[in-house]
């Protein structure tokens, strides 16, 4: 009777011992205490200013180029987005990051293989085997089928493909903000290839100016009216303008160069008309910084993806100081033989977990947790960075465009002023009222003010097309999440502009 119920307590004492040893083994395991990334918070709409009751911004649309009216630059866009090395070389990184975070995936899932080996061997007759064994030839033979599955009771796996999947996010918000800065930077350049050109017509209307003035202060020198002096002085001019017009011609060159590499066709640019100013429209420009501007950005929703995919990098790194479980199979066939590999009683399999505990790592472990967890506190304060940086730039492009918008008022009196004041002085030198020096001074003053008409212009036409970019330049995140539902298989959801621009504290 005792003896049976020292054979019935048996398996309890095993339980017993089992779970002793795995608290033991818990215990044991590497120590992650003092390890952890800092209080960091996210800048959230209300610290940076943006009153959530503030008026909004009118969206953006994602072609808003087409609404200056200029086919060429249409094309020219259509040209960069589809050769532009810049953007392919983000739209690679994208798919780079997406195929690791199918990799990443890969581990959450059991693992099947299959294997056979079919061997013939000799063995020696003079080591360990007697005969008939040793001397003789064999054949030998397996197959089988092998299953594992790591359980992932701590979370390791979803972890690290919850920061695969945000590494992708990242990466994709990275080729929208390609996309946006790539387009403005061929507008801009286009805009600036228009100010040269209507510099450069300023320029040549300057030197016919100069030269029908000549003519005139040589007919009088011919006359008598007029000394040396004012001839020289008039002749002095032409080569002065002449100067000028090679100077814009050589910038205009440049900038075609710049505009054909940024399209990715050398000389695309050298085939289209030269573009005008004139011809271009202008757009309204937003008169406030909209409250949602932080989830217009693509720069600033990758910079928040980062800080997600850091976070679940910590919780998985956390994730490695608990014991791993692994269930693992295989069933097959083995023979000696090959003619009895697949008969009965040449079956074989095995099942059963496997636990492996980190005791001692080397501070492996802890280094590798002290790593990620500044990977999140830089992740946070960049994500910090990009949301001050978007703000000053909405800002600062809202101040110019209202500046700009004064300073052309103001400009447009002042060249009426003086091209009134060119007048007068040249009929009074005409009429022999006035000495040459009056026309030169009138004549700088007119050619001020109208290149700085070309310039005020250009800028105006280049400030909407900065803050068109400071606004986000058309990205929508929903957009993004929609394109990517192929890889979102995780637990991170995607941070559009409520969450971008909520605050949030680092996990500890």
């Amino acid at each position: 009777m005792k003896n049976n119920k020292t054979r019935e307590a048996e398996p309890l004492r095993r339980l017993k011992l089992g779970v002793l040893v795995l608290a033991l083994g818990l215990s044991a395991c590497a120590d992650m205490s003092g390890v952890a990334p800092a209080q960091s918070s996210m800048r959230d709409p209300a610290s940076l200013g943006l009153s959530t009751g503030s008026a909004a911004a009118p969206a953006v649309s994602a072609q808003w180029w087409l609404e200056f009216g200029d086919a060429q630059l249409d094309q020219l866009i259509a040209q960069a987005l589809a050769s532009n090395p810049s953007l392919k070389l983000a739209q690679a990184r994208l798919a780079r990051a997406q195929a690791m975070a199918g990799v990443v995936r890969a581990a959450t899932l059991p693992q099947v293989g299959g294997a056979m080996n079919l061997n013939r061997q000799k063995f020696s007759g003079n080591y360990i085997y007697p005969p008939p064994l040793g001397g003789a030839i064999y054949n030998s033979g397996d197959a089988q089928l092998n299953a594992s599955w790591e359980l992932d009771f701590f979370g390791k796996n979803r972890a690290a493909l919850d920061a695969a999947i945000g590494t992708a996010k990242a990466a994709e918000a990275d080729a929208q903000a390609a996309r946006v800065l790539l387009a403005s930077q061929v507008t801009r350049s286009y805009f600036q290839l228009a100010r040269l050109n209507d510099q450069l017509a300023v320029g040549r209307r300057t030197l016919a100016q100069r030269e029908e003035t000549l003519a005139i202060v040589h007919d009088r020198f011919s006359a008598g009216l007029d000394t040396k002096l004012e001839l020289r002085e008039s002749e002095g001019g032409l080569p002065d303008a002449r100067q000028q017009i090679e100077a814009l011609q050589e910038q205009i060159a440049l900038t075609r160069n710049a505009l054909g590499a940024l399209v990715g066709q050398p000389n695309a640019a050298q085939a289209h008309t030269a573009p005008s100013l004139s011809a271009i429209k202008g757009i309204a420009s937003a008169p406030v910084i909209p409250a949602d501007l932080l989830g217009r950005r693509a720069d600033i929703v990758a910079a928040r993806w980062r800080v997600e995919a850091s976070t679940k990098d910590v919780a998985s790194a956390k994730a490695q100081f608990y014991p791993n479980i692994n269930l693992a199979a295989f069933a097959g066939f083995s023979s000696l033989g090959f003619g009895q590999l697949f008969r009965s009683g040449s079956e074989q399999w095995n099942v059963g977990p496997a636990l492996t505990l980190p005791i001692f790592e080397g501070g492996r472990l802890r280094a590798n947790l002290r790593g990620k967890a500044a990977d999140q506190d830089a992740a946070v304060e960049s994500y910090n960075a990009a949301v001050i940086d978007a703000v000053r730039d909405v800002a600062d492009q809202v101040a110019s465009s209202q500046s700009i918008v004064r300073q052309q008022t103001e400009q447009r009196a002042a060249q009426a002023a003086a091209e009134g004041a060119y007048e007068i002085a040249v009929q009074r030198y005409k009429a022999g009222l006035g000495n040459y020096l009056n026309v030169l001074t009138a004549e700088t003053s007119v050619l001020g003010q109208r290149r700085l008409a070309v310039d005020l212009s250009a800028r105006a036409l280049d400030t909407q097309v900065a803050l068109i970019r400071a606004l986000g330049g058309g990205y929508q995140a929903d957009a993004v999440a929609q394109s990517s539902a192929g890889y979102q298989t995780g637990a991170v959801t995607q941070p559009g502009a409520g969450q971008v621009a909520g605050t949030t504290t680092a996990q500890k």
